[in-house]
């Protein structure tokens, strides 16, 4: 029901949907684990909570995109993809770089 909630806001407020993902939806869906590294931190464990916060993303972005593209490769037989960039995509890469630089 969040995702079509965030859908509907999308529509309402005329943000394409790439940006909602990329934006709202991973924020939230990052929640559970920045209170995890709070009280792992909280508790002493400094070292681990460190080590969730980069760890996790990571492995994420790693298995997701090792698993994505070699699906893609599996389905279409070529070793290689091009990747275009609209405008969609330039927002959605502004939006990852701000994420970075204000961590």
């Amino acid at each position: 029901h969040l995702v079509s909630l965030l859908e509907f806001l999308g529509v309402v407020c005329h943000i394409p949907g790439s940006i909602m993902g990329l934006t709202i939806l991973a924020w939230g869906n990052s929640m559970g684990d920045l209170s995890a590294d709070i009280t792992m931190a909280r508790k002493g464990l400094t070292n681990m909570a460190l080590t969730a916060c980069f760890a996790g993303p990571v492995f994420n972005i790693l298995i997701g995109l090792g698993a994505g593209f070699s699906r893609l490769s599996a389905e279409t037989g070529q070793d290689n993809c091009v990747v275009q960039l609209n405008r969609e995509t330039a927002t959605g890469l502004v939006f990852i770089v701000i994420n970075a630089v204000s961590l």
